[in-house]
């Protein structure tokens, strides 16, 4: 009796959600053993004398995507080959003077994860690399110095092969591709940035709303950064179209900046009143969103956004006639200066999402002009967190490795070098107690599943197949607490640690206590890191965060003294990425996690607005002396903020709206014509900061010591 094809339909979705979900984790579980099981062989045919070397490679550098491995693989090459250099330079110095040779592999070890803190991405991990590599080499190299270079050439012979199979096994085998998660990430966030714009101009939109997408929209430009820089890695086509997509990113920063401050200020208005103004630009917010469709439907590819860019090119270019149309029509009760405030925001807004329209539209072809002159995305990290990092490691390492001289214990070489490990892949985490902690938690089960096979199952192996009959559920348990959420530091500890202690050599040496020895060392090491995590100036204190956010707010002295060429895009990335840092930083604390958004707006609207107004400056030729006073004055103010510094800011600005004002009203003929056009921009820009700073949702409101100051200006 054959059952209905129909009762097998309400399957078809579950499978599908389940293929999406766990099917990917599973699918990566299979091809990290496979790809482990495949270099472990090949290291044996080979007769290299560390296999599990190798081996641990495959788990350090797998990832679910191919560009991740093969980008992961790279740096990681090339951190090997650096640490590689280093390390022979110590050990050709210092091999006779143990003392000597520990400092200076721990001074090289917090150099190297200083770096890494500073950088980010799979980039960090080359930093890490360069010090743990010089750690694993020089350690056991240097207490047999005449067979150190051997010692390291089979080293970075079994590092290689390693990556070689999971970069091979990831790119082959049911391959996941970054550039897929790119596309789908910029579909989704053009179609999401359309239905923001069409809330934020319609005012149908709260507070809590727009941070909400916000912080959305900050954490989507970090992870598009993150997934281009590794989409390169993987085919011809991602590397043809990488420098849009950077130059995409680059704009939607800008774009949403302008949005932002369209939206505020025209709040501003509604709560002073100025409804002459508001109902007179109205018309012209409810005609943005429709033209970001394709002949009346949702923009869904690249290929739709090309009527999308036309229909705003042609708005754009009738734009400037109509506005003026509509300013010489305004009730002469209406405040002129805020109209024209308002309306300039609202052509740099058109202007720079037609322009952010056009890129998503080039994207659906191979090449394009647009390609070329790419404002690039530059991470902002503190020099002085960096540092932290580095002096932790350092200590850590000296700690570690005055233990191991003083105690002469045979697993202290194993301590120092696992502790130059963690201690840098550590650092670059938002929780690194926590990280430490879970490796610790995840090597004891290592040691404990170890000790299992090792002692009573490789006596009884004969032959490969059963080696990795007998493997295969203890590196599937490791690879499969990679993919839970919350456990990646026990799945990490696990992996790596049960190949270090358990992975099989050619000559396999049954030494218990040895075994023991060195997984004790592992475990001790990972909790003086914890330990020196938690007590060395913890990253959860809140001198981090308050590093950060003085970070941010420097963005706008940035703006207002670095140099102009490409400076629009170093402010934004930068601004975006230190909240991205606190947002992690203050993981589960909305209230931390909102006042750093109310932080990065106030930092965007005035940096933004002291750009566009260098901008004009520099145009004109002209010192404008009342102008650059006004932006020293609000650079002073961001760079600690105080009373007295806000009100010199606000004093300043005024002063330099007044000045302007009477430059436009006493030569009525300004030649030529453009002239007078750029200074009433400035003018714009100038009333525009001014409203910023009197803004009561601002951060800086507090300061403002002058009773309704707000209703006077």
């Amino acid at each position: 009796m054959s059952t209905p094809a129909s009762t097998f339909k309400p399957l078809h979705p579950l499978l599908a959600d389940w293929a999406r979900t766990d099917g990917v984790a599973w699918l990566f579980v299979f091809k990290a053993v496979f790809a482990a099981l495949l270099t472990l062989w090949i290291a044996m045919r080979l007769d290299l004398p560390q296999p599990r070397t190798a081996m641990t490679t495959v788990f350090v550098v797998m990832q679910p995507q191919s560009g991740m491995v093969l980008a992961k693989s790279f740096y990681r090459f090339c951190g090997t080959l650096v640490g590689l250099i280093v390390m022979l330079i110590l050990i050709s110095l210092f091999s006779q003077q143990p003392v000597m040779f520990l400092s200076a592999t721990a001074l090289w070890v917090g150099i190297c994860t200083a770096g890494a803190a500073r950088n980010r991405n799979f980039r960090s991990y080359g930093f890490v690399l360069s010090g743990y590599t010089a750690a694993l080499i020089g350690v056991p190299a240097a207490q047999h110095a005449d067979a150190a270079f051997i010692t390291a050439m089979t080293r970075v012979a079994e590092v290689s092969l390693g990556i070689v199979c999971a970069g091979a096994v990831s790119a082959l085998v049911f391959p996941r591709h970054a550039s897929e998660q790119v596309r789908a990430t910029v579909r989704r966030r053009f179609i999401e940035f359309v239905d923001y714009i069409s809330k934020a101009l319609g005012g149908n939109i709260e507070r809590a709303q727009i941070e909400r997408i916000n912080a959305a929209f900050v954490a989507d430009i970090v992870g598009l950064e993150a997934q281009r820089s590794v989409a390169v890695f993987e085919d011809p086509d991602s590397r043809m179209r990488s420098g849009r997509v950077a130059r995409l990113n680059a704009e939607f920063m800008s774009v949403s900046t302008r949005l932002h401050a369209l939206h505020q200020l025209m709040n501003r208005l509604r709560v002073e009143g100025a409804t002459l103004t508001v109902e007179a630009l109205e018309p012209y917010f409810r005609e943005v969103s429709p033209l970001l469709t394709a002949k009346g439907d949702p923009v869904k590819n690249a290929a739709d956004a090309v009527h999308a860019a036309a229909q705003l090119d042609t708005f754009k270019a009738s734009l400037p006639k109509r506005i003026r149309a509509a300013r010489l029509t305004l009730d002469p009760a209406a405040n002129g200066l805020e109209f024209d405030t308002a309306a300039e925001l609202l052509y740099r807004f058109v202007d720079d999402l037609h322009a952010y329209a056009q890129t998503y539209a080039s994207l659906a072809v191979p090449s394009h002009a647009r390609e070329q002159r790419v404002p690039r995305y530059v991470p902002k990290t503190s020099m002085l967190a960096a540092s932290v990092s580095g002096v932790r490691a350092f200590i850590v390492i000296l700690i570690l490795s005055g233990f191991w001289i003083l105690s002469a214990w045979p697993s202290g070489g194993t301590a120092v070098l696992d502790a130059a490990a963690v201690v840098a892949l550590a650092s670059s985490s938002p929780r690194p107690t926590q990280m430490a902690f879970q490796m610790a938690g995840g090597t004891t089960l290592a040691a404990v599943a170890g000790m299992i096979v090792v002692f009573a199952l490789y006596p009884l192996m004969d032959g490969f197949m059963l080696l990795s009959a007998a493997l295969v559920p203890f590196l599937m348990l490791g690879a499969f607490l990679t993919t839970r959420r919350g456990m990646m530091g026990y799945g990490l500890g696990y992996c790596i640690f049960f190949c270090f202690l358990a992975g099989p050599d050619n000559v396999i040496q049954y030494d218990p206590s040895g075994f023991i020895n060195d997984a004790i060392a592992l475990v001790i090491s990972m909790l003086v890191c914890a330990v020196a995590f938690a007590v060395l100036l913890p990253t959860n204190a809140p001198w981090l965060r308050r590093l950060l956010l003085r970070e941010l707010r420097l963005q706008v002295v940035t703006a207002s003294k670095a140099r102009l060429n490409g400076l629009a895009t170093r402010f934004e990335s930068g601004a975006r990425d230190l909240l991205s840092q606190l947002d992690a930083l203050a993981a589960g604390n909305e209230a931390l996690q909102r006042d750093a958004l109310r932080w990065l707006f106030a930092v965007l609207e005035a940096g933004h607005a002291v750009i566009d107004l260098r901008t004009e400056i520099k145009d004109t030729g002209n010192e404008h002396m009342k102008i650059n006073e006004a932006i020293n004055q609000l650079a002073s103010l961001f760079d600690h903020p105080s009373s007295s510094r806000f009100q010199k800011a606000l004093s300043a600005t005024s002063i330099a709206i007044d000045d302007l004002r009477a430059l436009l009203e006493s030569e009525t003929k300004i030649d030529p014509r453009d002239e007078r056009h750029r200074l009433q921009r400035m003018l714009s820009q100038l009333h525009f900061i001014r409203t910023a700073l009197l803004d009561p949702e601002s951060p800086m409101a507090s300061l403002n010591s002058g009773e309704g100051a707000l209703n006077a200006a």
